[in-house]
C-alpha cells in the first residue's frame, strides 16, 4: 500500500528528513518527559513578574476616575465624595467663546477658567447688571456667586474682574450635558435662540449672537462627540445585555448540538451547513435588494450622500440606497464564492466528512474536551481585564500638570508649564495679558512618568504574549488528549484515564518554555504590525505614493508571515504533545512530516477548515437573524425586545461577532482534533505497514477513503 513517494536529494538522502521507523514500545504520547526550552520559560516568568509589578505600580499611581469625571482648572474632580466639590457635579466654563481657539483640539482643553458647580445658570445676567441689582437686592449676588471662585467679591471693576478671573462676565441659560453646562439652544419660529434671545451682551461691553456661541459649543463638542457616542453605545449595551447573553448561550448550545450530531449524521449535517449558509446569504441578498428597490422607487424617503456625511447618527447610513447596493454586491460575491468552492472541492468533501466523523468519535470518547474552551475563555478574559485596567491606570498616572493658555492672542509662553498658586505674581500675565494657568493633563517628572510610553508598550507586548500562550496551551492540551485517542489500538479500552487532565499537566509542567517560545515568535510579528500601523497613523500627512506602496507591501508580508507561523506553531504543539521535544525540534519534525505528504495536507486540511467555517457562519447567521428581528422590533408578537435603542446595529454586531467567537471556540476543539488525527495518521503510515505484526491505528473506514483519495 503506497501513499505517495517521498522526494530525495541527489545524494540519495530524503529531502525532508527520514521517516519515522517502527517502534513496538510506542503507544501514544510519551510519558517520561523532561523540561524543554528552560531559558525561554525563565524569561517568560520574569516578564510575567515584571508585568505584575508594573500593574501594581500603575494601580497605585493611576486613578480611573480621571477618565470618566470632569475636572476643573485646578485638576479637582467634580462630584467626588470626600472633596470640596462633592456636591458640585457639573463643570462650568467662564467664557465659552474662547472655546473656538485652535488650542482646544491640541490640548483637549478649552482655554478658559473652569469650575465645578451644583447647577447650571437659568437666566441671562452680566456681572455689571448684578452689581447694579446688588445695591437693591443682595440675593442677586448669592445667585451669581455660584458661578464664581470662592474668593470672588461682589464689587469689583470690570478690568480687575477680567484680570483676576474670579467670575464670568456673563451667564446665560444652560443645561447639563455630559456633566458640563452648555447653552440651552431652542428653535423659535425656525430661528436658533438661547433663552429666547438671538443677540445678548457678552459682559465686557460688547454684543454677541447665538451663532458665535454655537460655534464655541461645537469646539467643546469635538471633544465630547466621542464620549457622546460611547455613552449611547453603553446605554444600548445596558438595555440589551441580557438579550446578548441569551444569544451567546443559544450559540453555544447550537455549537455543541452540531458537534454531537456530527458523530452520527456528519454527511447530512455537512449538506445542511452548505444549504443553510447559501439560503441565509440568499435571504440577505433578497432583503438588500428589497431595501434598495424601495429607496430607488421612493427617493423622498432616502437621504443624499451629503446629508449622511454631515450627520453623526450612523443609523442614517441605512437610509442611503448606496449602502444597500454595496451590501447586495458583497453578499452576491460571497454566494458565488461558496458555490464555486463546492464545485471544485466536491471530490475532497467525502474525505472531510470522514475526518469529521473520526473527530466526532474522539470527542465522544473524551467529552471533557468540549468544556475546555470555557477554561480558555476564562483565562483570556483575565488577561484582557488585567491589560485594560493596567492601561487605564498608566494613562491616568501622575499629578495635575498646568499649562499657560493665551485665548486673547499669540503668546511666547503658551503651553509652558506653570504653577497656578504663584501664576499671578510671575511675568507671564504681564507679557501676555489675559493668559491663564489651567489644568492640562496628568503627568510628572519622576523616572516612572518619563518612561510611561515604554510601560504602555511593555503592557501591550506582555498582553499579546499571554494571549498567544493561553491559545498555545489549549492547542497543546487538546492535541495531547486526541493523540491518546488515536494511538489507542482498542478504542475506548486502551485510552488512558483522564487524558485531557494528563495532557494539561504535562504541557504546564514540562513545556511552558516551548509554548512561550512559539508564542514569542508570533508576538514579535504582531508587534511589528502594531508599530507599522502606529507609524502609518502618525505619518499619514507626510506620506507619498511610494511610502504608501511600501507600507502596503510590508503589511501584506507580515500578514502572510503571521499566518505561516501560526500554521507551523499549531503543528509544532501537536508534536510537543506527542513526543515532548523542544519547540525547534518539534517544529522541524512537523514541517518535514507535512512536506513529505504535502499534497494530502494542502487539500485535506483546507477542506476540513472550510466545512467548519461554514458551520460557524451558519450559527452566527442564525443568531444574527433572530437578533435583527428582535432589536428592530420585527417580531413583537413573538418576543417583546428592547424598544429604545440609539444604534440597534451595536448589540446586533455584538451578538453576531460573539456568536461567531463562541462557535469558533467550540469548533476549534474539532479543528484541533482533526489536525491531530491527520498528523498522527501520517506518522502511522510511516511507522506501520498494515500487517498483523505492524497494524495501522487508523480506523478501517477512514483508511479506505484515504486510499481512494490518494489513488
Amino acid at each position: 500500500m503506497v501513499f505517495g513517494k517521498r522526494a530525495a536529494s541527489p545524494t540519495g538522502k530524503l529531502e525532508y528528513g527520514d521517516p519515522r521507523t517502527y517502534n513496538a514500545d510506542f503507544k501514544g504520547p510519551v510519558v517520561n518527559r523532561s523540561c524543554t526550552d528552560v531559558v525561554c520559560c525563565m524569561i517568560f516568568l520574569v516578564f510575567i513578574m515584571g508585568y505584575i509589578l508594573i500593574g501594581l505600580v500603575a494601580w497605585a499611581h493611576g486613578d480611573a476616575r480621571r477618565v470618566t469625571y470632569p475636572t476643573d482648572s485646578q485638576g479637582h474632580f467634580c462630584g467626588q465624595k470626600g472633596t470640596p466639590n462633592e456636591n458640585k457635579t457639573i463643570l462650568f466654563y467662564f467664557n465659552l467663546l474662547r472655546c473656538t481657539s485652535p488650542s482646544v483640539m491640541i490640548n483637549l482643553q478649552c482655554p478658559t477658567t473652569q469650575i465645578c458647580v451644583s447647577k447650571c445658570p437659568e437666566k441671562f445676567l452680566t456681572y455689571v447688571e448684578m452689581q447694579i441689582l446688588y445695591q437693591k437686592d443682595r440675593s442677586y449676588w448669592e445667585y451669581y456667586r455660584q458661578f464664581c471662585k470662592s474668593s470672588a467679591k461682589p464689587i469689583k471693576s470690570l478690568p480687575n474682574l477680567i484680570m483676576g478671573d474670579d467670575c464670568p462676565t456673563v451667564v446665560f441659560p444652560s443645561k447639563p450635558f455630559f456633566q458640563r453646562c452648555l447653552p440651552d439652544f431652542t428653535n423659535k419660529n425656525g430661528t436658533l435662540t438661547v433663552g429666547g434671545r438671538v443677540q445678548f451682551e457678552d459682559g465686557s461691553g460688547g454684543m454677541t449672537n447665538v451663532l458665535e456661541l454655537r460655534e464655541a459649543v461645537n469646539g467643546i463638542n469635538k471633544i465630547l462627540d466621542a464620549r457622546d457616542i460611547a455613552l449611547k453605545v453603553f446605554e444600548d449595551f445596558a438595555t440589551t445585555w441580557y438579550w446578548i447573553i441569551i444569544g451567546l448561550t443559544i450559540a453555544m448550545i447550537l455549537s455543541w448540538t452540531f458537534l454531537i450530531l456530527l458523530r452520527f449524521v456528519a454527511g447530512c449535517l455537512f449538506w445542511f451547513f452548505m444549504f443553510g449558509v447559501l439560503q441565509i446569504v440568499g435571504f440577505g441578498i433578497f432583503y438588500c435588494y428589497q431595501q434598495y428597490n424601495k429607496l430607488q422607487k421612493n427617493p423622498e424617503s432616502s437621504l443624499s450622500l451629503y446629508d449622511v456625511l454631515i450627520q453623526t447618527n450612523i443609523n442614517t447610513y441605512f437610509q442611503l440606497k448606496q449602502t444597500w447596493f454595496i451590501l447586495l454586491i458583497i453578499l452576491s460575491v460571497v454566494e458565488l464564492i461558496i458555490i464555486l468552492l463546492l464545485i471544485f472541492l466536491r471530490k475532497r468533501i467525502r474525505l472531510a466528512i470522514a475526518l469529521l466523523k473520526e473527530g466526532s468519535k474522539a470527542i465522544g470518547y473524551i467529552p471533557s474536551t468540549l468544556v475546555y474552551p470555557v477554561l480558555t475563555f476564562i483565562l483570556l478574559s483575565i488577561c484582557f481585564s488585567y491589560w485594560i485596567v493596567t492601561a487605564v491606570s498608566l494613562a491616568t498616572s501622575g499629578a495635575p500638570v498646568y499649562k499657560v493658555s493665551a485665548p486673547e492672542g499669540p503668546c511666547v509662553h503658551e503651553n509652558e508649564t506653570c504653577d497656578p498658586s504663584i501664576f499671578s505674581s510671575t511675568d507671564v500675565p504681564k507679557a501676555c495679558p489675559g493668559a491663564l494657568c489651567n489644568f492640562a493633563f496628568y503627568g510628572g517628572k519622576s523616572l516612572y512618568h518619563q518612561y510611561l510610553a515604554i510601560l504602555h508598550l511593555y503592557n501591550l507586548f506582555v498582553f499579546l504574549w499571554l494571549i498567544n500562550f493561553v491559545l498555545a496551551l489549549g492547542q497543546c492540551t487538546l492535541a495531547g488528549a486526541f493523540a491518546s485517542y488515536y494511538w489507542a489500538m482498542k478504542k475506548p479500552d486502551d485510552i488512558p484515564a483522564l487524558p485531557l487532565f494528563t495532557a494539561f499537566g504535562q504541557a504546564v509542567r514540562y513545556h511552558t518554555g516551548s509554548l512561550a517560545f512559539g508564542s514569542l515568535i508570533l508576538v514579535l510579528i504582531q508587534m511589528f504590525k502594531v508599530i507599522l500601523e502606529y507609524l502609518d497613523r502618525h505619518l499619514k500627512k507626510t506620506q507619498n505614493v511610494v511610502s504608501k506602496f511600501l507600507k502596503c507591501c510590508l503589511g501584506c508580508c507580515f500578514w502572510c508571515l503571521e499566518k505561516l507561523i501560526k500554521f507551523l506553531n499549531k503543528n509544532a504543539y501537536i508534536m510537543i504533545a506527542i513526543y515532548g521535544k523542544n519547540f525547534c525540534r518539534s517544529a522541524r519534525d512537523a514541517f518535514n512530516l507535512l512536506m513529505r505528504n504535502i499534497l494530502k495536507v494542502a487539500v485535506t486540511d483546507e477542506v476540513t477548515h472550510f466545512v467548519l467555517i461554514l458551520g460557524k457562519i451558519l450559527i452566527s447567521a442564525l443568531i444574527g437573524i433572530l437578533a435583527f428581528l428582535l432589536f428592530t422590533e420585527k417580531m413583537p408578537m413573538v418576543l417583546g425586545g428592547p424598544t429604545s435603542l440609539n444604534y440597534y446595529w451595536v448589540p446586533l454586531l455584538t451578538v453576531i461577532l460573539g456568536s461567531y467567537l463562541v462557535a469558533h471556540g467550540c469548533f476549534s476543539v474539532y479543528a484541533t482534533c482533526v489536525e491531530t488525527i491527520f498528523l498522527c495518521f501520517l506518522e502511522d503510515l510511516e511507522r506501520n505497514e498494515g500487517s498483523a505484526a505492524r497494524p495501522f491505528f487508523v480506523s478501517p473506514s477512514l483508511m479506505k477513503i484515504l486510499v481512494e483519495q490518494d489513488s
